[in-house]
C-alpha cells in the first residue's frame, strides 16, 4: 500500500476548529511539520478537507 507525505504549509491560525482538529489528527501542529500517512479513503478525506493548508507528495 502506498504512503503519502503530508506537509503543513500554512498556519492554522484563523482556521475553523474542525480543520485544526483534522490537522492534529494527521500529526501536523506547526508550519513545516511533516507526516507520513497511508493512502486510504480516510486519509484522502482528511487531506481534502484541509487541502488549502497542505502540500502532499506520494512517497
Amino acid at each position: 500500500m502506498a504512503n503519502l507525505e503530508v506537509t503543513l504549509k500554512k498556519s492554522l491560525i484563523g482556521s475553523k476548529k474542525d480543520q485544526i482538529a483534522t490537522a492534529h489528527a494527521l500529526g501536523l501542529r506547526k508550519i513545516g511539520d511533516k507526516s507520513v500517512q497511508p493512502d486510504n479513503p480516510q486519509t484522502q478525506g482528511k487531506i481534502k478537507k484541509i487541502s488549502h493548508l497542505l502540500d502532499v507528495k506520494e512517497g
